[in-house]
């Protein structure tokens, strides 16, 4: 855009109030973040902008961390690029499904029909609603669409400067055509696989849940010591925490090398109240030092029952359903009437209830010895769960991640290390996580808000699925719904029927999803033209939380897909941390909602506190860092004004044009301003936007109460030639126009404000600052540092002696090293003029400048 000068046109008293207001509108209408498609991929800066959960509101963490991305897209629009900055919405998953539900007071049931007319109640009821899935789904999207608006008001206000025109949302179409195309790949590949195995379960959600989304609790608990028998009736004792899966007990297990159960190896035992024989077997995970060493292998308690199931090629006695219940029939070897009729007081619990119910039985019986103990250990939930998660037998789909593929393993870390990170210490999570997989991907959900898994599967004879020959669409035909849409050479009326089809229930994971997060916003299937411009992308900003599950994904999905990384750099952002040091989060009801702040603050201000956390780091919420803030914004009006008001100066355009600059005072100023913006430009390009802000405020405030004050007088004229007036002016011009550009990443609104007073076009498509440019007209630096000192020896002075600042100093005595007096000579006319001095005396001395005065 245009970048001229106009008549100045400074307010008489500006204010920050009402610019949010002003300048969104004015973007909006000028276009000045419109992304030109146009450019070629190496005139483009692309970011993968994280699209935020849409369940509610978002809080003060997201406006910290959303802010360190706009500061680099900013920065490097002003550097010439054109800045592909798209915003999504990630509005499908258990989040929004949790919010409709509670909202409306509705619960999707599948199993009814669609109801056209389907009006949710004015006010929710005691007992959720059972409803449809396509009318649970349109509830959810209705819910999404009113979020979003406001969502997108709140990152106006905060001055995003995105394109609104390439908006996503994870749930739309593009996203779900890309999300089926790239799971058909995937089992094209041999890298997606339906199996039938032991799976972490949620019982309140009801599904399926993934080793990324898992994490440790610490719960009260109690280890009962249980007698089972072994041949002969000796007894053989066991401790347990879960003593309700007695009923699912398929072997025990001690470390092949605890002398105390040599002789129990290749034996059987019989479990106590239900009288089911297992065997006794030797396994390396088996920990000699925990309870008696011999533990319960049960189907399932924990992974390491699975790992032991797998392992010793054990029997499977499941009886956790998926409510979280005792299934209503005895697990197969539970045969006697006795033990039947134990079993039946179980059946129906929740394992809460059950334990209780079988600890009574096992204390009547004299099985339980002595009382439990109590104890304190990790329990694995879902993290957005609020009961322990469970392990049962389900038919799910995977996609290989290297967790069982120790060349795909290998490969990810080399992309890993391939992948530019900031800070680069965040890579060791990646690496540990990589490291430390266990198992494939599990990527379906037993949900309804998400993409639905594109599959269908023949019927047999007798109406039974063939999982073994699933069918798929056309690629074209994307995105498909398999409980609605029909699969290739069938028909609609052959649902369900023998010899006819099903469709696949389950949808994906919200990561399998969000991880093609590039591919959506770059509209990989719809618009290969701009995919081509965008991808891979250069930026992928997110906070360090979800390196093991967006970031890892997203890696993965490329990596397999495109033979490729997503994006070139990984900007990691810390946590928000409220006043006791804990992590702002909505589970832990301590989170701050920004409205309040940016009209309290100023946009400007909260963006301020944001931005000065550094890159990776953990940051306190701070008002006073607001109020700092606002402060600065506040200093950058009043000094504009104070600037123009001084009238023309042959200043050139601000941009390094510094003719006019012919003092040594201002000289100096700009070899100052020179090292500012190669230090703020060394520190942008490796994403560091705190270092940048901290480099240009520190010269900021000493430009405003330095500079500013010791060239004021020769600035209005009263003392120097015209020369040296038009000096300071332009040099004061040059400064202003700089600094607002340095500060334009962070401080949008103001700095837009200043420079409209007197320029054309928008400073945030202005060129970024250049050092050099500066440096042609530049002097030594060291001139300002020594004219500084001086005038604050002197203000220092006058303050103990409790003296007005504009009392006048009769004479002064400067006493400095020879290269630190000739640095003073050469400012002298200035610094006497400020600090209203009379006579100067100058002497050579050693040690750091000094100042004595004589009123």
């Amino acid at each position: 855009m245009a970048d001229t000068h106009r008549r100045a046109g400074v307010p008489e008293k500006p204010v920050l109030d009402g610019l949010e207001e002003k300048w969104s509108r004015r973007w909006d209408e000028s276009g000045v973040f419109a992304f030109d498609r146009s450019k070629t991929r190496d005139e483009i800066f692309s970011i993968d902008t994280p699209p935020p959960t849409v369940s509610g509101s978002l809080h003060v963490g997201h406006v910290f961390s959303y802010t360190h991305t706009d500061t680099i897209a900013r920065y490097q629009r002003m550097r010439g690029k054109e800045v592909f900055y798209p915003m999504g919405w990630d509005d499908n998953g258990l989040p929004t499904e949790r919010r409709v539900q509670n909202h409306f007071g509705v619960r999707c049931d599948p199993a009814l029909p669609y109801d056209p007319d389907f009006t949710p109640p004015e006010q929710p009821g005691r007992h959720q609603l059972p409803i449809s899935r396509r009318n649970f789904i349109e509830l959810c999207e209705r819910l999404t669409g009113e979020d979003e608006k406001v969502f997108e008001e709140l990152w106006r206000r905060l001055g995003l400067s995105v394109d609104w025109s390439h908006g996503y949302q994870t749930i739309d179409a593009d996203a779900r055509a890309a999300s089926q195309h790239a799971f058909l790949e995937s089992l094209e590949r041999g890298d997606a696989y339906l199996s039938q195995a032991p799976t972490l379960w949620d019982v309140t959600f009801r599904t399926a849940v993934a080793q990324a989304e898992l994490e440790d609790r610490e719960r009260t608990a109690a280890y009962h010591r249980l007698r089972f028998r072994a041949e002969g009736g000796r007894a053989v004792l066991i401790e347990t925490t879960r003593p309700e899966l007695l009923p699912a007990c398929v072997a025990l297990v001690a470390h092949p090398d605890d002398e105390r159960h040599q002789d129990l190896f290749g034996t059987t035992v019989r479990t106590p109240l239900l009288d089911v024989e297992v065997p006794v077997l030797s396994h390396p995970l088996a920990m000699p030092g925990k309870g008696t060493g011999l533990a319960m292998v049960c189907t399932f308690g924990d992974t390491t029952d699975v790992t032991w199931w797998r392992e010793l090629r054990l029997d499977t006695r499941p009886v956790i359903g998926w409510d979280g219940r005792f299934l209503a029939d005895p697990p197969a070897g539970v045969e006697s009437p006795a033990a039947v009729a134990a079993y039946a007081r179980l059946a129906g619990a929740t394992a809460h209830t059950a334990r209780e119910r079988i600890v009574g039985m096992l204390r009547e019986s004299g099985d339980l010895l002595g009382e439990p103990r109590p104890v304190t250990h990790a329990v694995k939930f879902f993290e957005k769960g609020d009961k322990p998660l469970e392990i049962v037998t389900t038919r799910q789909w995977y996609v290989r991640n290297g967790g069982r593929d120790t060349a795909l393993r290998d490969r990810l870390l080399a992309r890993g290390a391939e992948l530019a990170w900031h800070p680069p210490h965040m890579r060791v999570r990646y690496e540990n996580w990589v490291g430390g997989l266990n198992g494939d991907w599990l990527i379906s959900r037993q949900r309804f808000f998400g993409v639905p898994i594109p599959a269908w599967y023949p019927l047999d004879a007798s109406g039974q699925p063939d999982h073994t020959r699933p069918l798929v669409p056309d690629r074209s035909a994307l995105p498909v719904d398999p409980s609605t849409d029909t699969p290739p050479g069938y028909e609609a009326a052959q649902r369900g029927v023998p010899h006819g089809f099903t469709g696949d229930p389950d949808v994906m994971d919200t990561w399998a999803t969000s991880s093609l997060t590039p591919q959506i916003a770059g509209k990989w299937r719809s618009d290969p033209d701009l995919f081509a411009r965008v991808f891979p992308m250069d930026l992928r900003p997110q906070s360090h939380e979800i390196i093991r599950t967006w970031l890892f994904a997203t890696v993965l999905r490329a990596h397999t897909g495109h033979d490729a990384l997503p994006w070139k750099h990984a900007a990691i952002s810390g946590w928000i941390l409220d006043p006791d040091r804990k992590k702002m989060s909505k589970t832990k009801g301590n989170v701050v909602t920004p409205g309040h702040l940016l009209e309290q603050y100023g946009s400007d201000a909260v963006r301020y506190w944001a931005a000065s956390g550094r890159p990776g780091t953990d940051t306190a919420f701070d008002t006073g860092q607001m109020k700092i803030g606002r402060r600065l914004a506040t200093k950058l009006l009043n000094v504009g004004r104070f600037v123009l008001s001084l009238g023309e100066a042959e200043a050139g355009d601000g941009a390094g044009d510094g003719a006019a600059v012919t003092e040594p005072l201002d000289r100096a100023l700009l070899a100052a301003l020179a090292s500012t913006v190669d230090e703020a430009t060394a520190a942008f390009e490796t994403f560091d936007y705190a270092r940048a802000l901290e480099r240009t405020e520190q010269l900021f405030w000493h430009f405003c109460d330095d500079y500013v004050e010791l060239v004021k007088a020769r600035a209005y004229g009263d003392h120097g030639d015209a020369a040296a007036a038009d000096s300071a002016r332009a040099a004061l011009r040059t400064a202003l126009d700089v600094l607002l550009r340095l500060f334009a990443p962070v401080l949008p609104f103001v700095t837009e404000e200043v420079r409209s007073w007197w320029k054309e076009g928008s400073v945030h498509r202005a060129p970024w600052p250049d050092g050099a440019e500066l440096r042609r007209h530049a002097g030594d630096a060291a001139v300002l540092t020594a004219a500084s000192e001086a005038i604050a020896a002197v203000r220092r002075a006058k303050s103990q002696a409790r003296l007005s600042m504009r009392t006048e100093v009769a004479a002064a005595t400067v006493t400095a090293p020879r290269a630190t007096l000739d640095h003073f000579a050469s400012a002298e006319g200035d610094v006497r003029a400020a600090g209203r001095i009379g006579a100067v005396e100058l002497r050579e001395g050693e040690g750091a400048l000094r100042v004595e005065v004589t009123w």
